[in-house]
């Protein structure tokens, strides 16, 4: 079963959809330090999904602790420019429904 970390608030209901396609989802939101994304099992997780790019500093904590993890943005905000090319895959959610992501994504 695939292991997804949701990180941020869930205004769309991506996790819902998420699970939904079979995926295991663990949600964390407020400051994502190395230790919040430690507990939250980030080194077992194939799949990072960033809602709050004001936390966008996460992704380089992530794939320090987990090289292999995919990690997706999705969020109305432009991604910065130090994360981009640690990012796989950034949506807007206004173009991309959750349910198409969520397809994609499982």
């Amino acid at each position: 079963m695939t292991q997804a970390i949701l990180a941020g608030p869930d205004h769309d209901d991506l996790g819902p959809a998420l699970e939904g396609e079979g995926i295991d989802v663990s949600c964390v939101d407020g400051i994502l330090t190395a230790s919040v994304l430690d507990d939250a099992g980030i080194a077992d997780a194939d799949l990072f999904v960033l809602t709050d790019l004001d936390e966008a500093t996460a992704i380089s904590v992530v794939k320090d602790r987990n090289p292999d993890v995919r990690i997706v943005v999705y969020s109305h905000d432009s991604l910065p420019e130090f994360v981009r090319g640690q990012t796989d895959l950034a949506m807007d959610p206004d173009l991309f429904g959750v349910d198409m992501v969520a397809e994609e994504l499982g």
